[in-house]
């Protein structure tokens, strides 16, 4: 996924830009960057590789060299960022967040439209940032080539601009990533987390609306274009990436997965009598207490997650890898697992292969039964708007394996509304393959209906594609 900060003051700017993005940490993997513009000095910057070290220990040493009022920086899943650049706009400093599904043809058209050559290679393409630099270069302003950069990208494209002046902050057109403007004394900020900015004493000023493009300085901020109407905010942000502490829209993120573990115990209501309600830490830890407090089936952790080195099971680079360290990480409380029939609540189930071993490692240490209860629909869609994952193709998801088994891998729109729909037949028989599969004792997902229901916003402006398709 990946996430964005940046700063104004009227004093240094450097402490809040580093302890801002290391807020993001937990929204990507490979790479992150700070980038500060000094009167004397002008622009300067730092990128470093945090797949193996926190953003924290990669960067204390920079903060030490770097100087400046205004600075932007991001956490990113694959690039490095934030970029230099030099155009006819002036000098400035760009990181974004987004995907961009028409790379290939945008790069041939930005060719045809002059852009000579691109610089930044990343895994042997065009750095995505690089790309939107380049369309943006391609009008007569900042703001018009924004605009003209998000309307030309397939995908999705939230864009935070270091500029002399100060800042230039730009949420997705339908605003799938938010972008929220908080505000102290002697200055403004601007992140993707909300909660980023509460230790280092900013309020919340603003969040962004869908298509919104404004500037910030020390002393203000000003509306370059206005929001736009259609919103499809990512409702996987409340599900899986968001920080318990962050609201989106106005909604908390723990608060929503309670009402999440909520909704799973009332559909569970009288079928049957875990001992023990438990979470797949982290995101799953919330739903369990929710379920646990309307079902007043006692909550408890049959297993520890020990997280010193590898805070989330996602961040290598290779599958195989994420397994093992999701199965090194979880370490047993034998006595609330020998003999207990436990209900398992996880943030969703994608391939599914760690939420078998989990299974697996709960019956080795002598769990009687193991009820899993996704905090979701079944995923049966692939993000064509955000980085969500590192899965190449559809395929990958377990959903559409067990799809393919039964009707062939050329599936029909029609055939997989009706694998989302959980009144039917299709879906029904999908969940006891998988079960089936994964070993579980029973299997019950989160209706979308009710998903919907736990995010009090008007359903027409949540995304909700990776789940029934509908953009």
């Amino acid at each position: 996924m990946g996430g964005v900060f940046g700063v104004a003051l009227k004093s240094s700017c450097v402490m809040d830009l580093f302890f801002g993005i290391d807020y993001h940490s937990h929204l990507g993997t490979r790479r992150g960057g700070m980038a500060v513009y000094d009167r004397k000095k002008g622009f300067d910057r730092a990128i470093h590789n945090i797949e193996n070290s926190p953003f924290r220990t990669k960067f204390e040493y920079d903060v030490q060299d770097l100087k400046g009022d205004y600075g932007i920086g991001c956490i990113s899943d694959n690039e490095p960022q934030p970029l230099l650049v030099r155009s006819h706009l002036g000098s400035f400093a760009i990181t974004t967040v987004g995907k961009i599904n028409n790379i290939e043809e945008l790069v041939r058209h930005s060719f045809h439209n002059g852009c000579t050559h691109f610089l930044e290679q990343s895994g042997g393409n065009v750095n995505p940032t690089e790309m939107v630099a380049s369309l943006i270069n391609q009008r007569a302003t900042m703001a018009e080539g924004i605009r003209y950069a998000q309307e030309k990208i397939e995908g999705s494209m939230s864009i935070l601009i270091l500029t002399p002046r100060g800042l230039v902050a730009a949420r997705d057109l339908v605003g799938r990533t938010p972008l929220i403007i908080g505000r102290k004394e002697d200055g403004y900020c601007v992140s993707f987390e909300s909660h980023a900015y509460i230790n280092l004493g900013y309020e919340d000023e603003k969040e962004l609306g869908p298509g919104e493009i404004v500037s910030i300085t020390p002393d203000g901020y000003e509306v370059l274009a206005e929001p736009l109407e259609k919103m499809r905010v990512c409702s996987f942000l409340w599900v899986y990436y968001g920080y318990p502490t962050s609201s989106y829209e106005g909604v908390n993120v723990e608060e929503m997965r309670y009402q999440c573990g909520y909704r799973l115990a009332q559909r569970d209501a009288g079928e049957n009598a875990p001992d023990i309600a438990a979470g797949v830490p982290d995101s799953g830890l919330a739903a369990a207490i929710g379920y646990a407090n309307y079902s007043k089936v006692p909550f408890a952790r049959p297993f520890i997650k020990y997280t010193p080195t590898w805070p989330r099971s996602f961040m290598p680079t290779q599958q195989s890898q994420r397994n093992l360290i999701a199965r090194m990480k979880l370490i047993p409380v034998h006595h609330l697992i020998q003999g207990k029939s436990l209900l398992m609540i996880d943030d969703s189930i994608v391939r599914g292969t760690q939420l078998g071993e989990t299974t697996d490692f709960l019956y080795r240490n002598g769990a009687k039964e193991v009820h899993i209860r996704p905090a979701c629909p079944p995923l049966i869609y692939g993000c064509k708007y955000l980085n969500f994952s590192r899965s190449k193709s559809e395929m990958d998801l377990i959903t559409r394996r067990v799809i393919a088994d039964r009707e062939g891998k050329e599936v029909s729109d029609e055939v997989l509304a009706d694998y989302a729909n959980p009144d039917s037949a299709n879906y029904r028989e999908m969940l006891e393959e998988i079960r089936r599969e994964l070993n579980f004792s029973s299997l019950k997902y989160l209706r979308l209906d009710d998903l919907k229901a736990s995010i009090p916003i008007n359903p027409c402006k949540l995304c909700t594609y990776c789940w029934d398709g509908k953009e």
